[in-house]
């Protein structure tokens, strides 16, 4: 018999807290109300949970966390590395735990004072404490010190192998806007972009100017997963995981493959998305929504190439016409993303995806029985596609 993790987990509660450039709170408490708002949502009891699991990077301990809430023994716990690519690594490790009976209902949380307090745009000159510096050392004296600096690197060829402009880029730039801007969670809420505005605004690292880049936000978020079974009588509609995987390329760095024959083929990508859709039993075409995750725009471009939505080199015409926004082929990101709603690595993705699901986006589609969340580009990543619950 063949094991699989299609169907085997549910989403049943989601939980954030606002979001801003200076949260006055510690790390420690936006995620304990993210926390306890994804179990409230849920409809359990903090006692009810017996599994927890953030990123790495994350500066809260779990089980300080687990005891502020009222959460009590933990059978799993688990930290995934390597960034935004861990946004579904940590729904791959919560759904491996519900499926085999390691946990009952799992944590899944990411807080972050990522504009008051450590802000990724400072770049990695400072103190270094992963292997990752090992790498980086050899980057650095060229100026490359901060994950713009490395995206840009790669764009800048991506847009010499494939004709692709900065105009191009301003499409997912502004079209993502038009959803944050309908949204009251969200940094730009009611502040729309024109694409004169984008290719007006300053030079962050050529190609890539002011608004290609993420936010930087304070803020935290958190889902509970557990099986369908206890899903189905909780209080919420499930959104149900059809499939969920992780995956690192060959002659992989964290955000600087730049070794490898040609740094835009990024077939970390191409390994998570060829595992979810075999899973699923799931196509592209199949695939009603997107939350992609959006670090800069030129990355939105990558996955829809390598999620299979178009061809090598065709991204920057499938994002034109409203295709990415709601009532186009695509809606991506009908959040906001990072660019617009707020910077969660990824996790606030992962809330949205669930809204979709559930039919409670503020900008929701008229279809999205299926929604494809993704994690970071250019780092080991994972992705998952969500669905119904018949």
């Amino acid at each position: 018999m063949s094991i699989t993790l299609k169907d085997q987990a549910a989403i049943v509660g989601i939980g954030q807290t606002e979001f801003s450039k200076n949260s006055g709170r510690s790390d420690l408490q936006l995620a304990c109300e993210a926390v306890s708002a994804a179990i409230d949502d849920a409809g359990i009891e903090p006692s009810d949970v017996d599994g927890m699991t953030t990123f790495s990077m994350d500066l809260t301990d779990d089980i300080e966390v687990a005891r502020a809430v009222g959460i009590g023994s933990l059978t799993f716990q688990s930290q995934i590395p390597h960034g935004g690519g861990a946004a579904l690594g940590v729904l791959h490790q919560a759904a491996m735990a519900v499926a085999t009976g390691a946990a009952k209902y799992v944590v899944c949380y990411r807080d972050l004072n990522g504009r008051s307090g450590q802000r990724y745009s400072e770049g990695v000159s400072g103190d270094l404490i992963t292997s990752d510096s090992i790498h980086w050392s050899w980057y650095i004296p060229s100026g490359l010190m901060t994950p713009t600096s490395w995206v840009a690197l790669v764009t800048q060829r991506y847009m010499h192998d494939t004709g692709t402009t900065s105009a191009d880029l301003a499409q997912v730039a502004v079209s993502t806007r038009k959803h944050a801007v309908t949204n009251p969670n969200a940094i730009f809420y009611e502040r729309p972009i024109t694409l004169e505005d984008h290719q007006g605004s300053r030079m962050i690292v050529d190609p890539l100017r002011l608004y290609d880049c993420c936010l930087e936000t304070d803020g935290a978020c958190a889902c509970i997963v557990t099986t369908p079974e206890r899903a189905r009588d909780l209080a919420q509609k499930p959104a149900l995981i059809r499939g969920v995987a992780q995956g690192s390329g060959a002659d992989q760095e964290s955000m600087t493959s730049f070794y490898r024959d040609d740094i835009t083929a990024l077939p970390e990508l191409g390994i998570v998305a060829n595992q979810i859709y075999a899973q699923s039993g799931l196509t592209p075409d199949d695939i009603d929504a997107a939350i992609l995750y959006d670090a800069f725009t030129s990355i939105v471009l990558f996955q829809l190439e390598a999620y299979g939505f178009c061809k090598r080199g065709e991204a920057k015409d499938f994002v034109k016409n409203g295709n990415i926004e709601v009532g186009g082929r695509l809606p991506v990101n009908t959040h906001g993303g990072q660019l617009s709603e707020a910077y969660i690595h990824g996790m606030n993705g992962v809330n949205e995806g669930v809204r979709l699901i559930r039919g409670t986006s503020v900008n929701q589609p008229e279809k999205s029985d299926h929604v494809l969340v993704t994690a970071g580009v250019g780092v080991p990543s994972s992705a998952m596609i969500l669905g119904k619950m018949d």
